[in-house]
């Protein structure tokens, strides 16, 4: 790591000429936090990811009944390639919470590089965690072949070594479920919009103060724009449950070590890291993967995978957040 070029790109963002992120200087200072990892790939191995994603696509092409093709952009990143490839996301994501920002008072130069050290720790830490990504564009204008399919192979090739297991087997299994996200979304066309309109309107309310005062109020009945979060919750709970049920369906080889493996490593970390997966919202994106493969696992056991793709025919076919643990009721209401 080089904290020296972390520090001096979020003392500069004081003298940014606007905004309250300087986002140039959260790249610059993410870089400085974490080491880009190695990228040096031999032609042989560069052919093993290749043929890992058409794997991928041709199991989950099968498994699924949905034809559909890979992203445009399938890229083998290290760790400094994936800051550069989001950065722009979490610009556009946090557009309108930047948009209210008052500046920081008689210091707006101070709130800045406060803001910005705060976003650059937190792409630091994801860049050191990110296995791969498929990354649907939301809240860009993008046609579907744009949208992005990412591997972070340094990142990749530590957890293979942290979990004791066969690099060239954990690759596959991680290129099988971003391929496994990529299915999701060219089955539901609907979905980027119906995401993005979600967070849109949940980033929206949190700026509005009337908001989070009625979100605060005693006795509130559960409506409102906030909600718009709840809705995206259980929305992604689908996403994560829908996709590793696929991905176990799918996958060409031994897995039930590798999905323990996995379990135990999102529970586990040192107490640094743990607080950071707290913040980051980690144990949630945990859960959602737990609570979503157990919907859809008990919709396929009681009836078959086909009935379990249902939900992407469009958005009145996702779970409600009760019929997330009760399938049963789910099945009643769409098959």
């Amino acid at each position: 790591m080089d904290l020296s070029r972390s520090v001096r790109a979020i003392a500069d963002a004081a003298d940014a000429s606007d905004g309250a992120i300087d986002w140039d200087a959260v790249a610059e200072a993410a870089k400085g936090g974490c080491e880009p990892g190695d990228l040096r790939i031999e032609p042989a191995e560069r052919a093993a990811f290749a043929d890992d994603v058409r794997a991928a696509r041709d199991g989950l092409r099968e498994a699924s009944g949905v034809d559909f093709d890979l992203p445009g952009s399938i890229e083998v990143q290290h760790r400094h390639h994936w800051i550069d490839a989001n950065v722009d996301t979490f610009r556009r994501v946090l557009r309108p919470l930047e948009d209210t920002a008052t500046g920081g008072g008689v210091v707006p130069g101070v709130a800045r590089s406060l803001n910005t050290g705060t976003m650059a720790v937190t792409v630091a830490f994801l860049a050191r965690n990110v296995l791969g990504q498929y990354d649907p564009l939301l809240l860009a204008e993008a046609e579907p072949e744009d949208h992005g399919l990412y591997f972070v192979r340094p990142n990749i090739q530590q957890a293979a070594i942290d979990l004791n297991v066969g690099y060239p087997r954990f690759r596959r299994w991680i290129a099988f479920h971003e391929v496994a996200h990529a299915a999701e979304f060219a089955a539901a066309p609907w979905l980027p919009g119906y995401l993005e309109a979600r967070l849109e309107d949940g980033i929206a309310s949190v700026t509005d103060e009337s908001s989070l005062l009625e979100l605060a109020r005693p006795g509130r009945d559960g409506t409102g724009p906030m909600d718009s979060f709840a809705e995206l919750n259980t929305a992604m709970t689908a996403v994560e449950g829908y996709a590793e049920l696929l991905m176990d369906r799918a996958f060409d080889d031994e897995y039930d070590d590798l999905r323990a493996k996995l379990d135990a490593r999102r529970q586990g970390g040192d107490p640094i890291t743990n607080l950071f997966k707290r913040l980051l919202g980690f144990g949630m994106k945990r859960r959602q993967y737990e609570r979503g493969a157990a919907f859809f696992a008990a919709v396929a056991d009681r009836r078959d995978l086909r009935t379990a793709s249902l939900v992407w025919e469009r958005p009145e076919n996702l779970p409600t957040d009760a019929e997330l643990d009760d399938p049963d009721a789910w099945v009643q209401r769409i098959a």
